[in-house]
């Protein structure tokens, strides 16, 4: 009778071969308990790097931009609404990918100048017994006044170019109403007294301690009222109507 050879051990489904039980041995070994290193001589992958428009910018990076629309402002190139939200956007970008956005159609620093726009050669708005509605597209470089006496006025600065970043107005409104439409976005500071008048402010708050375009406002109020609102609280019944309108079509 012949006598078998011996066979050499086979490790069985269900246990490993060190001698221990694999009590899944359905499961992959990381979850298991098992640790599992890489084969000799296997390439490891290295971790994938953030782009760099990806990476957070810093508040002096967000300051570096708002200079630079300063700038692009004093040469003509930006509108007061346009500097204003696009200083806005500069303080809320969150990545470098977000602040070269908002000047990518701007030249690099110490490119020549662009024409700016004629000089506003107009600086007093007024209207006695009647209306007046005025809409600055012209270049500011001095302050501003309005007088109203039983009628209305009207003062758009939205479409002005501001190189100082700043605009002056002088309000009297006298039995009369006084209107001043500013970007949203901006600093509006308002002076002077009201006698039977109100003076009212609907504007948005900028975001604390941002470097923001400034309206200074001196009003005067005899029986009448003087008003400064921003885009947000200019005919907010036209402003709903044109985003339904946009939001079917």
């Amino acid at each position: 009778m012949s006598q078998s050879s011996p066979q050499p051990d086979r490790p069985s489904p269900g246990r490993p071969r060190d001698g221990r039980q694999d009590l899944h041995p359905d499961r992959p070994a990381a979850e298991s308990g098992e640790e599992i290193t890489a084969a000799p001589g296997a390439v490891r992958v290295p971790e994938a790097t953030p782009s760099p428009e990806a990476i957070r910018a810093s508040d002096a990076e967000r300051e570096a931009v708002v200079e630079r629309l300063r700038i692009a402002s004093v040469e003509g190139r930006l509108t007061f609404e346009e500097l204003t939200e696009r200083t806005e956007a500069a303080y809320a970008a969150v990545t470098r990918g977000d602040l070269e956005d908002i000047t990518a159609d701007l030249p690099g620093m110490g490119a020549p100048g662009a024409n700016p726009a004629p000089l506003q050669v107009k600086r007093k708005f007024s209207a006695i017994m009647g209306d007046c509605k005025e809409r600055i597209v012209g270049r500011i470089d001095g302050p501003l006044e309005a007088v109203s006496v039983m009628g209305d006025v009207e003062l758009d600065l939205r479409g002005a170019q501001v190189p100082a970043g700043e605009v002056s107005v002088t309000a009297h409104a006298v039995m009369g109403d006084i209107k001043i439409i500013v970007p949203d976005g901006v600093r509006v500071e308002v002076t002077g007294h009201n006698f039977l008048g109100a003076r009212k402010v609907a504007v948005r708050d900028p975001l604390p301690g941002a470097r923001v375009p400034v309206v200074h406002v001196t009003a005067h109020a005899v029986m009448g009222d003087v008003k400064i609102v921003d885009d947000a609280h200019h005919a907010p019944v036209r402003r709903a109507i044109a985003s339904w309108w946009r939001d079917r079509t």
